[in-house]
Parts: structure tokens; C-alpha cells; sequence
């Protein structure tokens, strides 16, 4: 079978990725001989590869970008490694219509850290949390299949954890007004264990910096009874002689500019 004809049957079947093991043996050849003909295809620009060994096919649409969109491969890619991801914060949040600026890379998180990824001009980071297995998901229908998304709750927390991957505290607080109609309450404050507790008291000050103050009253309570020592909204900022603001025994040692 020729390497083409392979790609075309698996596009016949819905399928837009394989791995090289996969192209080998339908192919009936060597690896040298299996890697000597998807290269010709890459410089096509019929397939990408944008992990060692796993390769996406790439239908007329997308051959600017060089790439499939990472959401269309992540899941299959997933499998083919063998790991437990989800895509989160911006890249979550734009999947929930919070999409003020559209994130430049595409954001996922993954137990372990793994180098970022770059196919075409689609460019991939990995974000590692630990315990992102007890993160809860949902999946998002894409024209290749479901990818695995964080809540909205969830978004909230992953992103006031990792201001510098929101691009800072500004956009954050942003997105946050715009997620804001779509997050529970309850399920904000069930969700607070899950991350360090600096995370919920900053959370629940931006929430109601951007005029969500309803979404955080169960949060406020949990704060309440945990009773947290004061933490800066910016730790690497000083925060001297600022005075703790309450519920979420907060410095407010910077100011947030959401783009309301």
C-alpha cells in the first residue's frame, strides 16, 4: 500500500492522526523505509508531525497553519502516550466562551512536566499539576472527536494559580467577569480543597473585584472557617504594611485593571 492511500483510508474512517508503529504495519515496509515516505508526505504538507512518532493529517483547510488545531489531535495524541491530561485555563476558558484575547498557545494540563510542543504554527504548552486527576472535567465536542476541558469552577482556580500562564492578573480577572455567569457558587466553594487555600482567597477577591460578588458567598465561608494567614494577591510584590481585607484575609498589595 502506497503511504498515501493509507492516509486516505484513514480519513475515510473519521481518522486524522496514526503513529509510525500503525504506518508500518499497513504499509508492509522497514521503519527507514516507513519514515523515508511520511517524510515525503510532511514536505507535501499532507501530514505533520508534531510528536516523535505520532503523526496528523492535515486536510486543505488547515495547510497554512501547517497543523491540524491542537484541540482537534490532543485526545488522540493522549492516548497514544498514555497520559491523563485536560486543557485548561485560557485555553479552557476560551472552550466557555471567555475568549477576550485568544490565547496564543494552547494550554494543557498533564500530572508531570513535559517540554512545550510546536507543529506548524500551532504551538502547545504542558502545565503540570499534581493532583490533576481530581480536577473535574468535561468534554467538548470538536470536529475530530471530545476533548477534556476543566469546569468553568475549575478554570477559575487553575488560573489565579497560574497568573503568569493567564497572562497576568489583569487578564485574569478579565476572563474571570466572563466566566462569571456560568460558575456556581457551591461548586466553587466544594472545589476549594483541591488547591492551595491562597488560591480561593485571591479567587474570591477578584470575583468580587469584577462584580461576582453573589458567585462567592459560600466561598467566603470557607475562608471564614479555615481562617487563613494573610497572603499577598501578588507575592512576588512587596506587601508590608498593607492591611488584610477580609473575608479572604487578602494584602491587596496591587491593582487590578480588569478590561471590562
Amino acid at each position: 500500500m502506497a503511504a498515501m492511500q493509507f492516509i486516505t483510508d484513514l480519513v475515510a474512517k473519521g481518522r486524522y492522526s496514526f503513529s509510525s508503529g500503525e504506518a508500518a504495519q499497513a504499509l508492509g515496509t522497514s521503519a527507514v523505509a516507513t519514515r523515508a515516505a511520511l517524510r515525503r508526505l510532511r514536505q507535501k504538507g499532507e501530514i505533520a508531525m508534531p510528536y516523535k512518532g505520532f503523526y496528523v493529517i492535515i486536510p486543505p483547510e488547515y495547510r497554512k497553519a501547517g497543523c491540524l488545531p491542537a484541540g482537534h489531535f490532543l485526545p488522540a495524541l493522549m492516548e497514544h502516550l498514555g497520559e491523563k491530561y485536560y486543557a485548561g485555563l485560557l485555553s479552557a476558558a476560551e472552550y466557555h466562551g471567555a475568549a477576550h484575547q485568544r490565547p496564543q498557545v494552547f494550554q494543557v494540563v498533564v500530572a508531570k512536566n513535559k517540554p512545550a510542543m510546536t507543529c506548524g504554527q500551532i504551538r502547545v504548552i504542558f502545565v503540570a499539576r499534581k493532583n490533576m486527576d481530581r480536577i473535574p472535567i468535561t468534554d467538548f465536542k470538536t470536529p475530530r472527536g471530545y476533548l477534556k476541558i476543566s469546569t468553568p469552577e475549575a478554570t477559575t482556580y487553575d488560573l489565579v494559580g497560574y497568573p503568569d500562564h493567564g497572562a497576568g492578573l489583569d487578564n485574569v480577572a478579565t476572563v474571570l467577569a466572563e466566566l462569571a455567569e456560568k460558575l456556581k457558587g457551591k461548586e466553587l466553594a466544594r472545589l476549594a480543597g483541591l488547591s492551595p487555600i491562597t488560591w480561593a482567597q485571591r479567587l474570591g477577591y477578584l470575583l468580587e473585584l469584577v462584580g461576582a460578588k453573589e458567585k462567592t458567598r459560600e466561598l467566603g465561608k470557607y475562608i471564614t472557617i479555615k481562617n487563613p494567614p494573610p497572603t499577598p494577591l501578588a507575592p512576588s510584590l512587596p506587601f508590608e504594611g498593607i492591611n488584610r481585607l477580609k473575608p479572604w484575609n487578602l494584602l491587596v498589595n496591587t491593582q487590578v485593571e480588569p478590561d471590562l
